[in-house]
């Protein structure tokens, strides 16, 4: 396992859940992936639930505030773009056509966020590492591996995204039109178009978490309370995923990258 202590800039460097029953999210994800869980206290009885697989951190969870919950907000992972200055990326969101939902503040003194929409509505977080860099995993198995905008508005994201964190945008060949978001050379994540047949599912970023099993995985999140919403189906070239839903209603996937051991 490589530990990393600093993520590039432009690349997804922490997932995190919005969860309503932190207790249920605890047992959900430390059964399903073997994760153990480091409690930070807020004060005011919450608590920041850091998630570890082996020692390193692959991501939090908390209990989402009750004002979201009255709006309607559903249980959800939310992704993080590191970003060299958020305030000056931030200041960028509006006048591309998105939605800044949190203007830039501080974490304590583990670093500097924002949240954000795009034009189509997904969200999105900005994260500007000082002693907190991020996951200190990434691409093994129980750790984030990917990334991906579901959007009803492919150029239009292509257009916020490139002139928002400078990535380049980058056709994938195969059977489905696919986007990779490149951060120099480097892929950060990919997009593709909501079809007719997926119904009425919102634009969102969706969190992949990599596994040895993905039909194994996919079998014990049931056995766990959860859905399986998709698969588990092979991409070819790629490996074979499945995209689940926990029982408290946040939405990931799974996969099983080719030539994983």
């Amino acid at each position: 396992m490589t530990q990393i202590t600093q993520h590039a800039i432009g690349t997804f460097c922490w997932p995190e859940l919005a969860t309503g029953d932190p207790a249920g999210a605890r047992s959900f994800y430390t059964a399903l992936f073997g994760w153990s869980v480091n409690e930070r206290d807020l004060g005011g009885g919450e608590f920041y639930y850091m998630l570890q697989h082996q020692g390193e951190s692959v991501g939090a969870f908390y209990r989402m505030p009750d004002d979201q919950k009255a709006q309607g907000v559903p249980p959800h992972w939310m992704s993080y773009v590191s970003v060299a200055d958020v305030d000056q990326i931030a200041a960028k969101v509006e006048t591309l056509g998105g939605q800044l939902l949190a203007a830039p503040f501080d974490v304590f003194d583990a670093g500097r966020m924002a949240v954000a929409q795009d034009p189509l509505r997904a969200t999105f977080a900005l994260w500007q590492a000082r002693k907190h860099p991020g996951a200190g995993v990434v691409n093994e198995t129980g750790s984030m591996c990917w990334n991906e905008l579901m959007t009803r508005d492919v150029e239009r994201c292509k257009t916020f995204y490139t002139q928002l964190v400078g990535w380049k945008a980058e056709p994938w060949p195969g059977p489905v039109e696919y986007t990779v978001f490149k951060a120099g050379e480097t892929m950060a994540g990919g997009m593709m178009a909501i079809t007719p047949e997926m119904g009425d599912v919102p634009p969102h970023w969706m969190i992949y978490f990599a596994v040895d099993d993905c039909d194994r995985s996919a079998g014990k999140a049931k056995e766990l309370g959860g859905r399986v919403l998709h698969g588990p189906t092979d991409i070819p070239g790629v490996g074979r995923f499945a995209v689940l839903m926990d029982p408290q209603g946040a939405v990931f996937s799974i996969i099983r990258m080719t030539g994983s051991a």
